[in-house]
C-alpha cells in the first residue's frame, strides 16, 4: 500500500493530475476531522481545510518518503493549526475556567418557541458534537493538538514528538497532563461522564437563545459521517473520560470543499502553485 502510495507521489511530483486528486481524495477526510476538532466550528474548518490542501500540494516535492505519506500530512496540517489565527476561537480564546461559569448559568426551559418545531434530541445531539469541540479550544493550540493527536487519532508519540520538536518522552508526560486537566473537567461539567453537572438536553434553550446553535441551520447534522478503520483504531485505549469523544462522528469533507479541489486542480492556478513547489 505505501509502495503504491509512493508511486502516486512521483505521478503527482511529475504533473499527473489525476496522481494528485487520488492523494488528495486520500487525506482530505481526516486533515477535515483534524481541523474541525482544533478550530470548534464547522467553517474554520473548511476554510482550513483548502488552505492546508494548497500546503500539501505546494510541498508535496519536499516529501522524501521517510515516514508514511499520511503521517507526513498530519505533520504539515498540524503545524498549520496550531499557528492558525484567523478562527473564532483564535479572535476570542476560551479557557475552562470561563466554560464551567459559563455552564453553571446557562440552563433555560426549552420551549416550543425556541425549539422551533425541531426534535428536542436532534438538538441535544446537534450540540453534544458542537460543545465537544467547542471545549477543546479551553486548552491553548499546541496542548490542543497534543490532545487530538494523541488520544483521539491516536499517533504514534515519536511522529507526534517531532511534530512538536520534543523527545517522546517529554511528548508522553506533556500528553498526560493535558488528560488529566480535560478529564477534571469532563468529570466535574459533562453529564457524559456520569458524574458532571451539565446535560446537552438542559442545555439546548440557552444554546439557542444565545444564538450558538440555530434549529433552522444545523451544521454538523448536515455533515456526512465516515465510518474509518484508522479512525476507530485511534480511539482504542482511551482513558475513562476520554471515551466521551470517542463516540464523536467522523465526518467527509462537504461538497465546497470538493468542489474546490475540482476547480483547483482543473484551473489555471494550479500552474502558480505548482511552480511554487
Amino acid at each position: 500500500m505505501q509502495t503504491e502510495t509512493f508511486e502516486l507521489i512521483d505521478k503527482a511530483v511529475a504533473g499527473n493530475k489525476k496522481a494528485l486528486e487520488g492523494l488528495i481524495l486520500g487525506v482530505e477526510d481526516m486533515i477535515y476531522n483534524l481541523s474541525l476538532r482544533m478550530l470548534g466550528s464547522v467553517y474554520d474548518a473548511q476554510d482550513a481545510t483548502q488552505e492546508i490542501i494548497i500546503k500539501i500540494i505546494t510541498q508535496l516535492s519536499a516529501f522524501r518518503k521517510e515516514c508514511a505519506f499520511s503521517t507526513w500530512v498530519y505533520r504539515v496540517a498540524a503545524n498549520y493549526l496550531i499557528n492558525y489565527k484567523k478562527s473564532m476561537f483564535a479572535q476570542r480564546p476560551l479557557s475552562f475556567e470561563f466554560y464551567g461559569q459559563d455552564i453553571d448559568a446557562g440552563f433555560l426551559p426549552n420551549s416550543d418557541d425556541l425549539l422551533q418545531g425541531v426534535e428536542e434530541a436532534v438538538l441535544a445531539d446537534e450540540l453534544k458534537q458542537s460543545c465537544t469541540n467547542v471545549m477543546l479550544q479551553c486548552l491553548d493550540p499546541e496542548s490542543r493538538c497534543i490532545y487530538v493527536l494523541g488520544l483521539m487519532f491516536k499517533v504514534d508519540s515519536k511522529v507526534c514528538a517531532d511534530i512538536f520538536g520534543i523527545t517522546p518522552e517529554a511528548y508522553r508526560q506533556r500528553l498526560s497532563r493535558i488528560r488529566k486537566r480535560v478529564a477534571e473537567f469532563l468529570g466535574e461539567y459533562c453529564g457524559l461522564s456520569k458524574t458532571g453537572k451539565c446535560s446537552c438536553q438542559k442545555r439546548v434553550g440557552y444554546a439557542i437563545s444565545t444564538h450558538r446553535l440555530d434549529p433552522k441551520n444545523l451544521e454538523y447534522s448536515k455533515l456526512e459521517t465516515v465510518e474509518n478503520n484508522t479512525f476507530k483504531q485511534a480511539m482504542e485505549e482511551m482513558d475513562e473520560l476520554s471515551f466521551i469523544f470517542a463516540d464523536m462522528p467522523k465526518y467527509r469533507t462537504p461538497q465546497e470543499t470538493r468542489a474546490f479541489l475540482d476547480q483547483l486542480l482543473s484551473s489555471d492556478s494550479m500552474k502558480i502553485i505548482r511552480a511554487e513547489a
